[in-house]
């Protein structure tokens, strides 16, 4: 039996090398969360922000991770769009200002209700919308509102709503009151100013509206919806400004549009959000 030369075993070794490194480099590459991962916080996670607390309807207990509520839910379908278990999701918490603030981010996706505008747009990315609703009015049947039925009946009352918010800049836009719209840190802030008095009426979005009135006040009244706003509030996640999954994340929320998961979504979950009288 003849030896190959050992200069010839190293020539023959060299050959098969670069045949693989170029059969690798022709070969599809696999698609997965690992090999995609470098645009996400934590490679093979999805981090997830959302408010804290979290409110029912869009969380149920304030807890994320169970998938309960509208957007507890509306989380976890995105994230199996894009290809993650729901083990492989990291839920985080932030406020809603220092979401939509320019700057690096510590989650992925956000989403609290964030209504997509032109000017958050200059700071953070949005997904296509997964949910459009209204602004309401609500008080309580204590409160000087409580017999309020159009937009004029409200401009003499002290009207509320968390800054920075959609719902803020329908009171001055919409309803323009004489004193002008009352300023709180959030909704949660806003709902304990109407239940002592300190404002007569706060304005929410018409999921939050039912909630509110249904759950949280005593002799809760929904006084009515902003007509400018019927359809032209639309909820978007946000990200990072530039975001390198930005346009994964709005193609996953695409698909569960197209799909009707978005709809079956909503029905599941913000079925008594229908109607409530438009306020003229």
């Amino acid at each position: 039996m003849h030896s190959v030369p050992r200069f010839s075993r190293i020539i023959a070794a060299a050959g098969v090398a670069a045949l693989a490194v170029t059969l690798a480099a022709c070969a599809p590459a696999a698609e997965t969360v690992d090999e995609a991962a470098s645009g996400y916080v934590t490679d093979g996670k999805l981090t997830i922000a959302t408010g804290e607390p979290a409110f029912y309807p869009w969380v149920i207990d304030d807890a994320p991770e169970s998938g309960e509520g509208f957007e507890s839910a509306i989380a976890y379908a995105v994230a199996e769009e894009l290809g993650f278990a729901a083990e492989d999701v990291v839920w985080v918490r932030t406020t809603f200002d220092e979401a939509i603030a320019p700057g690096p981010k510590a989650f992925d996706f956000n989403l609290q209700q964030f209504s997509i505008t032109e000017e958050r747009r200059a700071a953070v990315d949005f997904s296509s919308p997964y949910y459009e609703t209204t602004q309401a009015v609500i008080t309580t049947e204590s409160s000087a509102a409580a017999g309020a039925t159009s937009i004029a009946d409200l401009k003499g009352l002290l009207i509320g709503a968390a800054t920075g918010t959609t719902s803020f800049d329908a009171i001055e836009s919409q309803i323009a009151p004489t004193a002008g719209a009352q300023a709180f840190n959030s909704n949660d802030d806003a709902k304990l100013a109407l239940e002592s008095g300190q404002v007569d009426a706060i304005v929410v979005d018409l999921p939050t509206a039912f909630y509110l009135t249904g759950v949280e006040l005593t002799g809760g009244l929904i006084i009515g919806q902003l007509e400018a706003s019927t359809g032209g509030d639309a909820f978007g996640l946000v990200l990072a400004k530039d975001s390198p999954i930005t346009a994964a994340v709005t193609a996953a929320v695409d698909a569960l549009r197209a799909s009707g998961r978005l709809q079956e979504i909503a029905d599941e979950w913000l079925a008594d959000a229908t109607n409530a009288p438009v306020l003229q």
